[in-house]
């Protein structure tokens, strides 16, 4: 079995009007150090090992789902679980 964290961002070009509103309700409470925020989403996934690779599976699902991929960039970590 196999844990995959995946998150998702907006893109560098795309504007993330929520992030602004984190950014700038923290320079406001005085975290004036704040630079940017970026939000986005993460996802856990556990998955048995198939006849495809993990890789090609969490593109595929990422691809259709779980990312924009228009406006949203993706990255995962894969992890293998030890079997009970």
């Amino acid at each position: 079995m196999y844990l995959v964290k995946v998150y998702v961002t907006y893109k560098e070009s795309i504007l993330d009007p929520k992030g602004e509103a984190v950014n700038d309700a923290l320079h406001r409470l005085g975290y004036t150090n704040v630079q940017s925020v970026e939000l986005g989403k993460y996802f856990e996934l556990k998955l048995v090992a198939g006849s495809r690779p993990v890789e090609a599976q969490v593109d595929e699902m990422c691809d259709r789902l779980l990312a924009n991929v228009n406006m949203e960039t993706y990255r995962y970590e894969i992890t293998e679980l030890e079997a009970l």
